[in-house]
């Protein structure tokens, strides 16, 4: 983000320099937002993929570093957790076979890292959550020795001044404790980066609000928890608990994972103020850079301290802003989980991204017409029943919203997301290729999360660890060889 984090202790100085220098952030960049020109052009698109690192018996293997230097690409680095890692596409325009070319390079970095994996006696797993975890294996130890993520620890530590608990209900309820932030590393996801001009990013910001609920229901890919099975994408529940700074009596507080507080009005800096407003600094690391100054001389200001900050106030769908290539913002979409394969993971960002956008030129009546409570309770049952999900969706007409069932509302998003990616060049091949994925998925009903929970049934007299290790195994080979989720059979 810009700012080399080397020390894990501030001062009240050091927050108060920080604090001050994160508001000439937002003037500066409210600057930046209304000038001519900035950030406009063709949208473009990019992706980031999380990944766990897995033994012979499908344990987890904390060995990313090892990984990480025999891999030898720059597009891959570590993450929170010992056993991951995280792959970075190149961003491309999002036209042509965009999808199809950041496949590609996804398939290449998965192969980097899997040739990189055996070396060191492992292999690489693309699920939301590793089904084979135990609660021993996300406690302190498990903490990659990186600077950053010992800061970020110890702070929210200090912050919360409580061990981390995190509940999950389902039918097999968790309740497990941690001492450090390391619960978190049981999530991989893939991040899907779409760009937004500033004049249209409320209006697309909103319309990814609102379709990212509908379209998870289709995507879930983690069933289980610690060897329960819980929601169909559990990540949703875990994420909001593993990372809380809040007092457990401090509950009334806004929690640093949100879906949002509600619909923007303006654009993206009201976000990055609601971040500033909201949240006290875990980082307060000053740069160098005057963002008051470098704005008031033309320049296109690094905002390393406010990126920090909003860096770890963790939105499912969060505002960004990059200073790269004269300057742009973008819509971070961070609710679809790893895996799969790789097909399964663009088809999905290609209905989220193509959905959106198509909803973007509704989304003037349909916010007026959908409390913004009602996208979040959206988004928190499809991640507890995925297609058994009810939804509430805007109508036209009073009394809006109005239930509709998951495989109703996904048939209706999976045509609009066609008009949506055609209406920026997608082309038509491309559309009918990963959309077509999608359509299939929802007629056999078999999402990762489905395929996962009837594979490990189907072995269970073996007792439960056996079963989850067994599913897994055949669901990595699966993985490896790329046919969709629905093409595997019961498991």
């Amino acid at each position: 983000m810009g700012l080399e984090i080397d020390r894990s202790e501030f001062t009240v100085d050091d927050e108060e320099r920080f604090s001050r220098r994160l508001h000439e952030s937002l003037d500066a960049l409210g600057d930046v937002l209304r000038r001519p020109g900035f950030g406009a052009g063709p949208p473009r698109i990019g992706m980031e993929l999380e990944m766990s690192i897995v033994d012979g018996a499908c344990r987890p293997l904390a060995r990313n570093e090892e990984v990480l230097e025999r891999a030898g690409i720059d597009r891959l680095d570590v993450e929170l957790n010992r056993f991951n890692v995280e792959y970075n596409s190149r961003p491309l325009g999002l036209r042509g076979d965009a999808f199809s070319a950041i496949g590609a390079d996804l398939r290449q970095g998965l192969t980097h890292t899997a040739g990189a994996a055996e070396a060191v006696g492992g292999r690489v797993a693309i699920v939301g959550i590793l089904p084979t975890l135990r609660e021993a294996d996300l406690q302190s130890d498990a903490l990659t020795d990186r600077f950053r993520f010992h800061a970020l620890s110890s702070r929210i530590r200090q912050i919360r001044q409580a061990p981390f608990r995190v509940r999950v209900d389902g039918p097999e309820p968790v309740d497990i404790t941690c001492d450090d932030v390391t619960l978190e590393g049981a999530n991989t996801s893939l991040q899907v980066h779409l760009q937004a001009s500033p004049d249209r990013f409320a209006r697309v910001f909103n319309a990814v609000q609102l379709a990212t609920g509908p379209v998870l229901g289709l995507c879930g890919n983690s069933p289980f928890l610690v060897g329960r099975r819980c929601w169909e994408e559990t990540r949703v529940a875990l994420f909001r608990q593993a990372v809380d700074d809040r007092a457990p009596d401090g509950h009334w507080r806004p929690a640093r994972v949100s879906f949002g507080h509600g619909w923007v009005r303006t654009g993206a800096l009201e976000l990055f103020a609601e971040s500033v407003a909201l949240h006290a600094p875990l980082l307060p690391v000053v740069g160098g850079q005057d963002p008051r100054r470098a704005a008031d001389a033309g320049a296109v200001p690094a905002l390393d301290e406010l990126r920090l900050h909003h860096g770890t106030v963790w939105r499912w769908n969060r505002a960004v802003y990059d200073p790269d290539g004269g300057g742009s913002v973008r819509i971070e979409l961070r609710a679809l989980p790893a895996g799969p394969t790789v097909e399964d993971m663009i088809a999905n960002a290609a209905l989220l991204v193509g959905a959106s956008l198509a909803v973007a030129e509704e989304t003037e009546w349909m916010t007026a017409a959908m409390p913004f409570r009602y996208a979040e309770y959206n988004f928190m049952e499809a991640a507890r029943r995925g297609l058994d999900a009810t939804f509430l969706w805007p109508a036209r007409r009073a009394p809006s919203p109005r239930p509709v069932e998951a495989p109703r509302l996904l048939e209706l998003l999976i045509g609009a997301a066609d008009g949506g990616l055609a209406s920026v060049g997608v082309d038509r091949d491309e559309r009918e290729h990963y959309l077509g994925i999608a359509r299939a998925r929802l007629a056999a009903g078999t999402t990762g999360a489905r395929w996962q929970v009837r594979a490990v049934a189907a072995r269970e007299a073996a007792g439960r660890g056996a079963a989850l290790a067994g599913m897994l195994d055949e669901y990595l080979a699966r993985s490896r060889d790329g046919a969709p989720v629905h093409t595997w059979g019961r498991g």
